[in-house]
């Protein structure tokens, strides 16, 4: 017997991946969201990792703004020791300094997604 058509998994495993991934990407952040008030507490750093200019037009009181591009020169300036909270216009440039830094041995790192979420 032959086969025709293609099963709904085959046919839309691509939309179901990328709405799967969003997902995670939400609920992560809004575990980093939780815990806020606590990273505050103990001195978390917050790095806004937007450019400069997106951080002119508005930001997070507090916060420093060192652009992704400029990450890896800059790392001098983010203590290892200490939990660094990560954020940017959508969450996806704060995913990828979390996995630079990440890459580069910090451990205290969390990805809060968007800007709006620390203020």
């Amino acid at each position: 017997m032959e086969r025709t058509g293609m099963t709904f998994w085959e046919q839309y495993w691509p939309l179901l991946a990328l709405v799967a991934w969003f997902g995670y990407k939400w609920w992560a952040a809004k575990q980093v969201v939780r815990m806020l008030p606590e990273l505050r507490q103990n001195g978390a750093i917050f790095v806004d990792v937007r450019s400069a200019g997106e951080f002119a037009m508005g930001n997070a009181p507090g916060s420093i703004n060192i652009p992704l591009p400029e990450l890896s020169s800059r790392l001098s300036e983010l203590p290892m020791d200490r939990d660094l909270v990560l954020f940017c216009a959508s969450g996806s440039r704060s995913g990828m300094a979390k996995m630079m830094l990440k890459s580069k041995g910090y451990k205290k790192v969390h990805n809060a997604g968007t800007w709006g979420n620390v203020c």
